[in-house]
């Protein structure tokens, strides 16, 4: 994945090269395969690691960084958006299979100009490999690499009844996709749909017939969360493979949705024009529980030989946003971030600590 080096240094203030972020980068576990000048940038292709979705965004290296340099991650900022009106005045959202959709929020911004993305924003995302196609399409890959969260936007009087349905195809359905590629639906596979017909494959692709032109006024904004098995599975027996699913299959951040899709919205109001619902439709009839482990400071000299102070065990665990409380001196009790999905035990947190200390 390419990394700007300019963006991670709005991000966090780095006072390191490119070349010293590669080399502390690789030390702590994200190996960088080649650093490239371009355009006053340098570009970090890093190599993340499959159980580190949390990594596949700006922000989530900015994390990485901000501990190393024992600094912090600046969250980006957007103009105030103007608003009017609620999002269940204006469109229905149901999700029938919330085994494979447990969360889904949408958004609408309406009276937007589609047109060419403004200089910054189509050189930003060209110098990481993107094409601009765009403003407001942009702006969704924009977020999508700087937060992680992969978003869709649909024009909205394309959609039938002004209704979003997550359910599983037909066996009989079929979808052209944004590729230009019919493809034949099977039941075991989720779709976005309207009142009518599927209008998106969930989590990889969305529909050619609800696209945004130039002649789009309304857009709605999609943010969720897949299940990883489902986005994969449907991936693999159709042949894709796409910056979305590429983040859907190893796990995104199920409390990231409603803040990806805000910033994304704030970005549309700021340089499409338009003016947004007061809020989103937020399905999300079962909300995950935060996890908590039991955790023991004296397991890292134990499992690792490093004597590593407390108080430095705290810095790492803060700057990696695992919040901690002392039950006794001998026990902590750490609650991992919502995007760290690889983090379950305390020999996960005694890994943590190794490798941000030796």
């Amino acid at each position: 994945m390419l990394i700007s080096y300019n963006w991670l240094r709005e991000l966090t203030g780095t006072r390191l090269t490119p070349l010293e972020l590669r080399e502390r980068l690789t030390m702590v576990g994200l190996a960088i395969d080649a650093v490239a000048e371009k355009d006053g940038d340098a570009l970090l292709d890093v190599e993340v690691p499959s159980n580190r979705p949390d990594c596949l965004s700006h922000v989530g290296i900015a994390r990485e960084v901000a501990v190393i340099e024992s600094g912090r991650v600046r969250p980006p900022c957007s103009k105030p958006t103007r608003v009017q009106g609620h999002a269940t005045d204006l469109m229905s959202v149901e999700i029938r299979d919330t085994d494979l959709c447990p969360r889904y929020a949408a958004r609408l911004v309406r009276g937007v100009k589609i047109v060419q993305s403004p200089a910054w924003l189509a050189k930003r995302l060209e110098e990481i490999g993107q094409r601009p196609i765009n403003n407001v399409a942009d702006i969704t890959n924009y977020v999508l690499h700087e937060l992680g969260q992969p978003l869709h936007a649909f024009d909205f009087a394309k959609l039938s009844e002004q209704r979003i349905v997550i359910r599983r195809a037909t066996g009989s359905e079929k979808l052209k996709t944004l590729d230009g590629v019919e493809r034949a639906l099977d039941a075991n596979m989720l779709v976005i749909a309207d009142a009518e017909r599927p209008v998106a494959l969930a989590g990889i692709m969305g529909g050619e017939d609800s696209q945004i032109s130039i002649h789009t006024t309304d857009v709605l904004i999609e943010s969720a969360y897949f299940n990883p098995e489902s986005v994969r599975q449907t991936a693999r027996k159709l042949g894709m493979d796409t910056e979305a699913s590429r983040r859907f299959e190893r796990g995104a951040d199920c409390d990231n949705v409603l803040g990806a899709q805000s910033r994304c919205v704030e970005l549309i109001c700021e340089i499409a024009g338009g003016v947004a619902t007061k809020d989103a439709i937020d399905a999300y009839p079962s909300p995950l529980r935060a996890r908590s482990i039991a955790f023991s400071p004296a397991l890292v000299e134990s499992l690792t030989s490093l004597r590593v102070a407390e108080t430095e065990m705290q810095r790492i665990l803060t700057g990696l946003g695992i919040a901690h409380t002392e039950e006794s001196p001998a026990l902590w009790k750490c609650v991992p971030p919502s995007w760290r999905i690889d983090i379950e035990r305390q020999e996960d947190l005694v890994e943590e600590i190794a490798r941000h200390f030796g």
